[in-house]
């Protein structure tokens, strides 16, 4: 696979990497199993977090004898420097190494969060120290706000910055991989399907091959999906005009203000499944009606009905999606559409 340099970090990385959040969900041995098929493919760098459960334990039960032919990156989301010491001292022990590759604040939506990220004798400054005791090797910032990325990148401080891109999400493609080339700041790229809304790896992927130069990764939760989506990218086989006019009825049924299933909005004082509820309008096209009527999806969506407008969620969105109107609104159709099937079936 082609492998491009990930900006002033020097890094010669693939052009896809291995995405850690799915891995938390299938039994460890599958879990350990994806991540050793997709090294065998090439996949040589590994993005995980403190913030996903057990997804960084089993990065690193599976990366063991293999080390030295891994870039590993990891995350803090806090931003204190005693939780950040902390964050990093927890990641080195999960993943079983005495250093990782790339150390990124996670989830930099706001000014304020950057500015506390800033802070003299903050927790910038303490990766820093990791990185001159060889710790960490390189330092980055993730946003799921566009502006915030854009003025990270201007401070000079970080070496990468991922950003959401897909077909739908095109903002980045325009305004912020300019600067960030300008910069030499290496850019990856998370949400290539828009966190599962997209359903058409084919179209997400021949999309992104319009940007050579970033790195991409993919969060795979079965044996074989990473081999599926390296040949679609590694293909070269032009996006047809069929394809172009698909990708524009997608835009056009999805809008702007869907749901990326980040679930920063979690969790819910009233343990309300937000980003499974806002996922109901492509779940009613897509599942077959008994799974969805009768099974699981519906014990949460009579969650809705708890809610108590407190708000915390909307606080949190860094889409600043109306969360209590949109679940509202989906409940409503779930209803409407639950009580229609079960009067077909009677």
């Amino acid at each position: 696979m082609k492998k491009i340099r990930l900006g002033k970090t020097d890094l010669m990385v693939p052009q896809i990497g291995f995405g850690g959040i799915p891995i938390q969900t299938p039994p460890e041995e599958t879990a350990i199993s994806l991540v050793r098929d997709s090294l065998d493919l090439g996949i040589n760098f590994i993005d995980t977090s403190r913030m996903y459960t057990n997804s960084e334990e089993r990065i690193g039960k599976a990366i063991q004898g293999r080390r030295q032919d891994v870039y590993l990156a990891s995350k803090s989301a806090s931003r204190t420097t005693d939780a950040v010491e902390a964050d990093l001292e927890t990641s080195l022990g999960n993943l079983q190494t005495d250093y990782i590759d790339l150390y990124q604040f996670h989830n930099v939506s706001t000014s304020e969060d950057l500015q506390a990220v800033l802070a003299p004798g903050g927790p910038l400054d303490v990766v820093r120290t990791a990185r001159d005791k060889g710790r960490i090797r390189h330092i980055g910032i993730t946003s799921h706000r566009l502006s915030v990325a854009k003025e990270a990148i201007l401070t000079g401080h970080f070496e990468t910055v991922m950003v959401a891109l897909n077909f739908v999400n095109t903002e980045a493609a325009d305004e912020l991989l300019p600067l960030a080339k300008d910069r030499d700041v290496g850019v990856i790229i998370m949400k290539p399907m828009a966190g599962g809304m997209l359903e058409n790896p084919a179209l997400s992927f021949k999309y992104l091959r319009r940007f050579p130069d970033v790195l991409t990764l993919i969060g795979i939760a079965r044996r074989g999906e990473m081999k599926e989506i390296l040949d679609i990218v590694q293909a070269t086989d032009p996006i047809t005009p069929e394809e172009e006019k698909e990708m524009d009825r997608i835009r056009d049924e999805l809008g702007t203000g869907f749901c990326r299933m980040c679930n920063y909005c979690q969790p819910c004082p009233q343990k309300i499944m937000i980003s499974a509820i806002m996922y109901t309008q492509v779940a009613l096209k897509r599942f077959d009606p008994e799974r969805i009527f009768t099974g699981e999806w519906d014990s949460f969506m009579n969650k809705i009905e708890d809610c108590v407008d407190c708000g915390k969620c909307e606080e949190r969105c860094p889409y600043q999606l109306p969360i209590r109107e949109r679940i509202r609104e989906l409940g409503t159709r779930y209803f409407a559409a639950r009580d229609a099937y079960m009067a077909q079936s009677k």
